[in-house]
């Protein structure tokens, strides 16, 4: 395929990661790209899981669940429902496939004679004129200063996710997770983190993990999800470099539902004390 396609509604820069539409863009990670690429490379064919791991992660070892938590970020930053999917299908037992339309989105051919045109007038030019362009350019540079780099020890904790089951009956015990991670972290003397008020305002939006990283001057990002079986709750973490999206570090935490507060108190308190090295660790480059 081409570095150009039309998939839906969507027109998808293959090298630039960029997903735009009636205005918009959305930037892709290079794990989310992959994957709508690959989906977009069998459009109307189920992939599965194994085929989903070797293609996405090709050099890493991760569980199914990457898979899923992938397939669930993705649709949300498409704007798709998985109900009512335009975009992708869930198939179960088997795995996903892509229902959109794809096409490829050729490009216009090279303008050769407008680009003449502009060199010949270019040449037309007088000293006097490239000189005082040359000079606004310079002076345009050197005032306008790139905003400061955010701070190593700042991460932003989006909503979790809650798919438990399409009615959403967990969705308060993800708030709560949130909510208290948090607080969780905000108490670590050397940990700065976005109030909830920033963070559940992108609950539902369709926003890349740069993007929420850029809107809050944050230098990673922590998203989550929440998945029940039987009296087991099952909740998923991943801490996120919001310069490029990539995962730096997951970990899932498998709790009985019965005592929510202490289990959000725990998997708070546990995913605090993971943190410190990872911030330790990585710097914002």
């Amino acid at each position: 395929m081409g570095n150009a396609l039309r998939i839906g509604a969507w027109s998808v820069d293959s090298v630039r990661g960029h997903l735009s539409r009636d205005g918009e863009t959305v930037q892709l990670d290079s794990r989310a790209l992959r994957l709508l690429l690959h989906l977009a490379s069998r459009p109307g064919e189920v992939v599965s899981i194994d085929a989903l791991l070797d293609h996405v992660w090709p050099d890493v070892t991760v569980s199914p669940d990457s898979v899923y938590q992938a397939v669930t970020s993705l649709r949300r930053q498409l704007g798709d429902d998985p109900k009512k999917p335009a975009y992708i299908e869930t198939v179960p037992r088997q795995g996903y496939r892509l229902v959109a339309p794809v096409s490829r989105i050729d490009a216009p051919p090279p303008a050769a004679n407008t680009r003449s045109a502009g060199k010949r007038h270019l040449w037309r030019l007088s000293g006097a004129a490239v000189a005082a362009a040359l000079l606004a350019l310079l002076f345009l540079g050197n005032s306008v200063e790139a905003p400061p780099a955010p701070q190593r020890n700042t991460v932003a904790v989006l909503p979790f996710l809650d798919l438990t089951s399409a009615a959403m009956r967990e969705e308060y015990v993800a708030d709560g997770v949130t909510e208290e991670l948090i607080d969780r972290l905000s108490r670590l003397p050397d940990v700065r983190v976005p109030a909830p008020t920033a963070s559940f305002y992108f609950k539902g939006r369709h926003a890349s993990v740069t993007e929420v990283a850029n809107a809050l001057h944050v230098a990673f990002v922590l998203d989550g999800s929440l998945r029940r079986s039987g009296d087991t709750l099952r909740v998923a973490v991943r801490l996120m470099r919001g310069s490029n999206g990539f995962v730096l570090w997951s970990g899932t935490y498998d709790r009985k539902a019965g005592d929510i507060l202490k289990l959000q108190d725990e998997i708070a308190g546990d995913i605090a004390k993971r943190l410190r090295p990872c911030f330790r660790t990585h710097g914002t480059a």
